[in-house]
């Protein structure tokens, strides 16, 4: 069994939060982006985060996030990351780094090996990497669209720092995506719902089962 840990994004309820602790998920994502459907306001994400057990590691998601709605978001929810979404540059990510005293996990969309270079710049700034399928150009979306990238692009390939696979995830197919990349580290969103931002507690369970039962895989 793989020691492989699996972060559920874009959770709303309580029932959300105890279906990825109940599934043996390692972290949870609070998604602060109004034009998401996993979006929720500040207040909702401080009652899941008290009430979320010790540990499981809580992830706020911002999208190209100024500092007053860090402050705002830092201010009421406890929180041990944040996860950058957005067009941030790598100037951004070690000056919220130093301002917010968080550990920073920047998001990097992949298309094409042409986008491969942005993890080894990034990878020097950030405390994480997440790499996910880049969004199409009319995607009103930066993540959560449920595409997969060709994961062919990263197998072998590995980073100074921690990373985690994203994009089009499934408990269909995130076996094949663990086996074929080595990734250590997973998150999902859009393919654990029944409808945009209605987490089916049952897709929970089996794609953390799914991850999990891939025989072995590399350490980071």
């Amino acid at each position: 069994m793989a020691d492989v840990r699996v972060k559920i994004c874009g959770l709303k309820t309580p029932g959300d939060v105890e279906a990825a602790v109940a599934a043996g998920a390692a972290y949870c994502g609070f998604v602060f982006f109004p034009k998401s459907p996993r979006n929720i306001p500040i207040a909702t994400a401080r009652d899941l985060a008290v009430t979320a057990p010790s540990g499981l590691a809580k992830v706020a998601l911002v999208v190209d996030a100024d500092d007053a709605l860090l402050r705002q978001i830092l201010a009421e929810v406890p929180l041990d990351m944040l996860q950058l979404h957005g067009r941030e540059t790598p100037e951004r990510v070690t000056e919220i780094r130093a301002r917010f005293g968080l550990p920073v996990m920047k998001a990097v969309g992949v298309a094409t090996e042409d986008d491969l270079p942005k993890l080894g710049l990034y990878a020097q700034v950030a405390d994480q990497l997440l790499i996910d399928a880049k969004p199409p150009k009319d995607a009103a979306l930066p993540g959560g669209n449920g595409l997969a990238f060709d994961w062919r692009l990263i197998a072998g390939r590995r980073w100074p720092k921690p990373w985690m696979l994203a994009g089009g995830l499934t408990p269909e197919n995130v076996d094949r995506a663990v086996a074929m990349t080595g990734a250590a580290q997973i998150d999902v969103s859009s393919g654990v719902e029944s409808a945009p931002g209605v987490k089916d507690p049952a897709r929970i369970a089996a794609f953390v089962r799914a991850a999990q039962g891939v025989e072995s895989v590399p350490r980071l």
